[in-house]
Formats: structure tokens, sequence, C-alpha cells
């Protein structure tokens, strides 16, 4: 179906939007709420529709969905002051007022006898990375299982929908190549689209394999692949967890792969998203010198667009590093990781990394209720987040809640195990095994993320309390003079300042944790 308005072209079952000839980014929740609205363009929709309809009902505030109808009246040529297709009525809801065609989606090109069609046009590329997730195959021989492969991609498209760095195209458009043998570089252009997912499911019997594979769709080389082996007892259970690591897993290699392809870039020609790429990459080596040169990736990119909600939260998140490693003055750097995290949440409030930074501020400034909140807002917008995810555990231990922040971090080392941000993922889980009395586990994970990144000095302070704790004091010794070499001016004072005293509900629990730590590193010989 397609609805031709004014000179709009929207083609719902290929997800595009034309002005005349020319195609027009467009969010896929944003593409949504065009049809919504012009599917129902016979009556005002209120917001309680709106959000029934394109948010399934979850809680978001008011300004996303204010957001939405900017960008949908943005896309289609209108504003809030003409209103002249989307119009506004008064604490009721808005209505599409255009005059509008339908007409019948011209058909897809017919096969040829050996199975292929004519390419369609190129589509440009959007301003971010563009996903397709293909059918998974079944290879089960049996076409009554197609249901569950099927199932599979349709949940990692879904997931991947909801990480808004990234564009993704819907279902109706990347399973139109469902049995079909068509070269990777075409559908990524006919898709327009930089990134590719593919994957196979084989039942038999009570077991599933499941393969997957992240492919760039210009070279057709495989960036990430993985095979999970899993019974099959509770069908959708399997699901939900294939479907859980595999976005987990995605993410982080595309980061990666978006900095590779920035650093080929000449730097007169780098743009935003480009040099936020950049910053990533810098941010998770850990050391004093990356992180200064994140910030200034960083800031080249706010000085492009102020409101770029993901520059903003990381490098608030930067900052609250640098406070936290040794490397910046807290005094100094928490008001300007405020001031970064708080304009991020306003840019896009929607956006978990805006979340995470705002949590560590308030961990920073002993607002214990305030940081849980931030880091469970966080997750709520990415369930698979593995860096916030940690950072929550870490947090839940230190406030009395060790089992549950034992399991948390335990599970974003389960989530993503080959993500950039692994040996930080480490170490925070290494925190929190520690206040959980597990300190032999917590030396393990501390020594793991010391051999991902040796220069990373809050490890060698889980390390070294750990080991005096597991009455491991030769280790102990020795953790304790690379801690020394890695941040000579560490002291038992510095880390007192750096760990808050708190008047939150959770604060004696907190305050336990924290003698527990002071008086391991003092027992190790910090003085």
């Amino acid at each position: 179906m397609r609805f031709v308005f004014g000179d709009h072209v929207l083609d719902v079952e290929r997800r595009e939007l034309r002005r005349e000839s020319e195609l027009v980014p467009v969010d896929p929740q944003v593409f949504d709420l065009l049809i919504y609205l012009i599917e129902n363009r016979h009556r005002v929709v209120s917001k309680d529709d709106m959000l029934a309809a394109i948010w399934a009902g979850r809680i978001v505030s008011e300004s996303v969905l204010t957001s939405g109808i900017y960008a949908a009246r943005n896309a289609i040529g209108d504003n809030g002051k003409a209103q002249n297709l989307i119009r506004t009525s008064s604490r009721k809801g808005v209505r599409f007022v255009g005059d509008v065609r339908v007409e019948s989606s011209e058909d897809l090109p017919t096969l040829p006898k050996d199975g292929t069609a004519e390419p369609r046009p190129a589509l440009p590329l959007p301003d971010r990375p563009a996903i397709a997730v293909l059918p998974f195959q079944n290879m089960s021989g049996d076409p009554e299982q197609d249901y569950f492969s099927d199932g599979i991609s349709e949940d990692i498209i879904t997931a991947l929908s909801k990480l808004r760095w990234f564009f993704v195209i819907a279902r109706n458009s990347s399973f139109a190549y469902k049995g079909k043998s068509i070269p990777m570089k075409r559908i990524g252009e006919e898709l327009g689209v930089g990134y590719l997912v593919e994957g196979s499911v084989r039942k038999s019997g009570d077991r599933v394999r499941i393969t997957a594979q992240l492919n760039s769709a210009a070279t057709g080389s495989q960036l990430w692949a993985e095979r999970y082996d899993r019974d099959i007892a509770d069908v959708f259970a399997v699901q939900d967890e294939i479907t859980e690591s595999i976005v987990a897993a995605i993410a982080p290699q595309i980061y990666a792969a978006e900095n590779f392809r920035a650093r080929r870039k000449p730097p007169e020609s780098l743009d935003a998203w480009d040099l936020v790429m950049r910053a990533l990459s810098q941010f998770w080596r850990v050391t004093r010198e990356d992180n200064v040169a994140a910030q200034v990736l960083l800031e080249k990119a706010i000085a492009i667009d102020p409101d770029y909600a993901q520059a903003l939260a990381i490098l608030a998140a930067s900052h609250v590093l640098g406070t936290n490693m040794g490397w910046e003055d807290n005094t100094a750097s928490v008001p300007v990781a405020e001031r970064a995290a708080l304009a991020a949440i306003r840019a896009d409030s929607e956006d978990p990394w805006a979340h995470l930074a705002l949590a560590g501020v308030y961990v920073n400034l002993g607002r214990l209720e305030d940081a849980l909140a931030e880091f469970e807002q966080a997750l709520s917008l990415n369930p698979n987040f593995a860096l916030a995810l940690a950072y929550y555990g870490q947090m839940l231990s230190w406030v009395g809640r060790c089992e549950d922040g034992i399991v948390a971090a335990r599970r974003a080392l389960r989530l993503s195990p080959r993500d950039p941000f692994s040996a930080m993922v480490a170490y925070l889980a290494a925190g929190a095994e520690f206040i959980g009395g597990n300190y032999h586990e917590a030396m393990r994970l501390a020594r793991e993320a010391i051999r991902q990144r040796p220069d990373f000095v809050g490890v060698y302070r889980v390390l070294t309390a750990a080991a005096v704790m597991a009455g491991e004091i030769a280790l102990a010794k020795a953790s304790l003079q690379e801690l020394r070499r890695a941040q000579p001016n560490i002291s038992l004072a510095w880390i007192a300042e750096q760990i808050p005293v708190t008047q939150d509900e959770r604060s004696e629990a907190f305050r336990r944790a924290r003698e527990l730590y002071l008086e391991a590193l003092r027992r190790a010989g910090l003085d």
C-alpha cells in the first residue's frame, strides 16, 4: 500500500518515504507514527492512542512524543506553525488533515528463472549506522519450523530498533529477501544499509543450533560470527536468550567497525558521528591519555552539533571515569559531567548512555537512590547494555543487595564477552564480587581486566583489596606496587574522599562496604 499526498509518497511495504524522486530518511518509529496518523486521518488521535500504537503502551516522557510529532512533520515538509498536514487539536491530540490518495504498491520485480530480480536503485546511507536483519534460514528440513527461525530474526529487529544509535530496516523490507540468493552488496544498496545480520537455525530433537553473522554490506566481509547450541525444552526462553546474546554482541562490533571506518577518513571530512566513534575507541582503552583524547574528540562533535545527545553523554561518562581513576579533580570535573549528562537527557531522554552518565554523576555526589533510578532507566531503554548492567551490579552490591548485584554483574559478563568495554565490565564485576565476599572470584576478574588493559589503574585497587581479604598477602603487595606505579599520588585519604559519605536510605550498607574496602587497602600497606 502507498499513501500519496502532496509531493510525497509513503510506501508502507518498502518502508520508504519519498519527496518527489528523493528518498527522505526517517527514523523507524517516526515512520510508524506517520503510517498510524495517515491510517487514522478520519479522527483526532490522542496521546494515549499514539503511545499504545507506537510505543506499545510503554511509559515515555511527554518530550519523546512531542519530538516524534515534530520529526514526523519535518519529514513531510510540515511544521508546528503551518500545520498543513498534521494539525494539533488543543488538549485532544493530533490529526492528519492532508488529502491522501491510496494506491497499491508497485509489485516486486518479477523473478526470472534464475531466481534473481533486476536490482533496484541504490538508496543513500542515513546519518547513523544502518542495519538490516535478513530472515534466518531454517536448516531443519521442516517448513513448519519456519516460525522459529523467523521469530529469531523478528526479535533481533525489535531489539536492535531500541538502540537509538542505529537505523534498523523494518521486517517487511528485509523479509522480502527470504529464500532469495542475492549478493550482499546489492541487498545493502537496495535497502540503503552498511551492515547485514544473517544466520541459520537447525533443530534436531531436543537440541537447536543457531548461527549468526554480522557482515559489511559493501565488502561482504564478516565482522563477527557466533554459534549457539542449546536444549530447547522452553522454545521461547531459548529464543529470548539467543536474541539477547546476539544483540548484545552486535552493537559493540558495529561501534568498532565504525571507528575503523572513521579513522580512514581525512580529518577535514569527519562529521559528528565519526568523532563520537573515534572517541569511544579512546574511551574504552581506560588510560589517562586516551580519556583526554576522547574528550577532545567529543568536544569537537558537540561544537558541530551542540544538541548531540550521544556526544554529551559520553563526554559526561569520560569525566566521571576521570574522577574515579584519579586523573581529574573531583570538585572540578563532577559539575562538568553533570551539566553534560543533563544536557544529553534534554537532547534525547531515550538515550541509555545519557542515563548511565547521569547515574555515574549521582554516585560521585552520594545520591545513591537517584543513581540506582538512572541505572534502571538506562537498562529499561536497552536491557542488553552490558556496561550499564555491570555498573548497576556493582552499585547494588555497594548498597547491600549483594546477591542481586552479583547476578547483574555476571549477566553483564555473559552478555558481551567480546565487547571492547569487557575490561571495564570485568573490573565492575570484580567490585561486586568483592563486596559480596567472593574474594577469589574478584581476584580472577580483576586479573582478566588487567590482562586486557594493563594500565587500568582502578583494577589494581580491587585486586589489592581482594587479595588481602583472601589471605594472598604477597599478591596484595605486588598489586599495591603496580597501583602506586599507575597512580603515584594514591592514598587512603584520596580513596576515602572518592567514596562519598551519603545520607540516602541505603547509607548504612554503603558505609559498611566503604569501611571494608578501606580497611583491606590499609592492611595491604596503603597509607
